[in-house]
């Protein structure tokens, strides 16, 4: 065998509380000879390392006290203190110290486990004549030990959560979390239980698990619509002495439809006026649902017994009322007054808390019509009449009719506006609107009179209405045709028979409905030139050279005459008017040339048919006017 040395270690592991234990670990010299008597066969002139075996050191935390916590010793040890022990890692130095004579190990400082739980430190033991280690270096464990120096903390603050309400008992609400520093696996320092410090009987919490379950039915939003729940953890299981902490935790209901909607009154009565526009708001009606959102939507329906569709209702998105409008034009006078059913029904039914029909409500809705003083109304929009010219005075040219409207049915006096007949015209009967002609009209001056008429209610004088009136003066016979001017006509003396003399034109104003007739003659009680005559075709074409009317006459050589037109309307009176024009003969070409007199009325050509006479006599021609033109001709026989 090797002379070596064999070091006994010993460990001494001191615990302050009472009851702790105190142990010794040693290497011993038998057991050390044995290891090394079993590996010399394998090694020759080697030193066999022993190892050490440690048991871990516990040191209580947060004691600030200098104390002696363990011992390293060796059986070389023989207290002459030839062994000088060293102590090196985490902590030496700072933390322990070691006794390098006796090996007495020491904490000098305040450990705290949350910080650190353990050391791992090296231990050494050498001889100090020969400064050679007696054992080779090895490693020990000092761990921190818990003591129950920190309160639980609730992690994951704040807490909010809901539920729906009607929700059965044990629902679970939300699950709260706590936490230990201290160390779960020495005693109950970390051992939490929770607990519920306000929110009984509503809410429970597991005590071990910090789940929270409702603990009653039927909770109803509609009465209370949130809780706080105050929760407690508590750690060594809850006991006396040890920490604890709260949080509160908040729980709100949710809404579920459990309520239907209700009209706050049976009857709603609104008023409005019959002149409102369509569009107008008659008024909101509101039926309440305990409920919110999409459980509270409205509809609202009109059942309107006299069908009489007058109104409508909309649902306005904001308020959930019930918007009336007016749908048709009211009228006082037709329907004072409507009576109509309102319902109101949710939009969303949910079946599992109501039947159908509770989620539906109805009321009465009466809307009165107001009455508006209404001004009168006439009979037609425009009042068209003819009357003849030359009417006598106070004849009567027609009737506008009006009526008040309104119930009370007020008189009437009827007028009409001096800007519209400022000749004064006609004259209306106050009463009962009917006008006369009040001045002689006459077409030529003026065809037409447009009147204002106005109706004034006599009640107040304020409301009045307004009609116009159109007068046709209708066109007689009561203008003669005359020349359109003086005419002074020459003939040749040797002109042929047959020839046109001239040309001359005459115009009648009136304006006959089926035109004008104007007949041509010689005037009967003159004494006639016989070279001259005027032969009245009655507007039937004759056949002659180029188409012209013509007919036979005496020759003439020189001649003076006078005419008279007269114009001819069928079923009117005839009227004449003389007036003069002469003509003087001129002789002949050989040729027997002639010449056309033609007169102009109305924008018509009219042909004159005139014979000439050898008397010296100034004889008379009458004019004749035909719709279609004619030629004068003037031929000898």
């Amino acid at each position: 065998m090797y002379n070596c040395s064999v070091i006994r270690v010993l460990l001494i592991v001191i615990f302050i509380s009472s009851g702790w234990l105190k142990g010794n670990l040693q290497i011993s010299k038998h057991q050390q000879h044995k290891n090394h008597s079993t590996k010399a066969s394998h090694v020759s002139q080697q030193r066999v390392k022993r190892g050490w075996i440690w048991s871990q050191i516990f040191v209580e935390e947060e004691d600030p006290t200098v104390r002696k916590i363990g011992q390293l010793k060796s059986d070389y040890d023989t207290g002459d203190f030839t062994i000088k022990y060293i102590l090196s890692g985490e902590g030496a130095g700072e933390l322990f110290i070691i006794d390098e004579y006796t090996g007495d190990i020491q904490v000098i400082k305040r450990l705290d486990r949350e910080q650190k739980d353990f050391y791992i430190l090296q231990a050494q033991a050498i001889n100090r004549r020969s400064k050679q280690p007696t054992e080779p270096e090895s490693e020990f464990i000092i761990k921190v030990q818990d003591i129950n120096d920190n309160a639980p903390e609730f992690i994951n603050e704040p807490y909010v959560s809901s539920i729906p309400e009607m929700c059965p008992t044990g629902t679970t609400v939300i699950q709260v979390t706590a936490t230990d520093a201290d160390d779960p696996m020495f005693g109950n320092n970390a051992k939490l239980i929770y607990s519920i410090l306000q929110g009984e009987p509503y809410f429970s919490v597991e005590p071990k698990t910090g789940i929270i379950v409702t603990s009653l039915p039927n909770m109803d939003r509609e009465a209370r619509d949130m809780y706080l729940v105050m929760v407690q953890v508590k750690d060594m299981l809850g006991l006396t002495g040890g920490y604890s902490a709260t949080t509160t935790v908040t729980i709100s209901l949710t809404d579920v439809n459990d309520n239907g909607p209700m009209f706050q009154h049976n009857l709603y009565t609104f008023s409005i006026s019959e002149f409102a526009l369509v569009g107008t708001t008659v008024g909101r009606v509101m039926a309440d649902d305990g409920d919110i959102g999409v459980n509270a939507k409205i509809k609202y329906s009109l059942d309107d017994l006299e069908e009489s569709s007058t109104f409508t209702i909309q649902t306005d998105p904001n308020t959930q009322e019930g918007i009336i409008l007016l749908s048709q034009q009211l009228d006082y006078e037709s329907k004072k007054r409507f009576v109509i059913t309102i319902e109101a029904i949710n939009e969303n039914v949910d079946t599992r808390f109501l039947n159908v029909l509770e989620f539906r409500d109805r009321a009465t809705l009466k809307i009165i019509v107001t009455n508006v003083d209404e001004p009168p109304i006439f009979s037609e929009m425009l009042y068209r009449w003819n009357i003849l010219e030359n009417t006598p005075i106070g004849t009567e040219v027609g009737t506008v009719c009006s009526r008040d409207m309104d119930a009370t049915n007020n008189p009437i006096r009827y007028s009409i506006s001096q800007s519209s007949d400022r000749r004064k015209m006609f004259r209306i009967n106050p009463s009962n609107g009917t006008v006369y002609v009040a001045e002689p009209l006459d077409r030529e001056t003026a065809a037409w009179h447009n009147l204002t008429i106005t109706a004034r209610e006599i009640k107040d004088g304020q409301l009045f209405s307004t009609v116009s009136v159109l007068i046709k003066v209708l066109d007689v016979n009561d203008n003669v045709p005359t020349l359109s001017k003086d005419y002074q006509l020459y003939v040749c003396e040797d002109t042929q028979a047959g020839e046109n003399v001239g040309l001359i034109s005459a115009t009648d104003i009136d304006n006959p409905v089926d035109g004008h007739h104007l007949y041509f003659s010689m005037i009967p009680d003159k004494h006639i030139n016989p070279n001259f005559t005027i032969r009245d075709n009655q507007g039937i074409p004759r056949s002659g050279t180029n188409g012209k009317w013509t007919f036979q006459e005496d020759i003439i050589q020189k001649f003076s005459c006078s005419g008279v037109i007269a114009s001819h309307a069928p079923n009117r009176r005839n009227q004449e008017n003389t007036q003069a024009f002469t003509g003087t003969s001129i002789d002949p070409g050989e040729d027997g040339s002639k010449g056309d007199l033609r007169l102009r009325f109305a924008n018509r050509d009219t042909t004159l048919f005139i014979h000439f006479f050898r008397s010296t006599a100034m004889p008379s021609t009458r004019v004749s006017h035909f719709r279609n033109p004619i030629i004068l001709n003037i031929r000898r026989r």
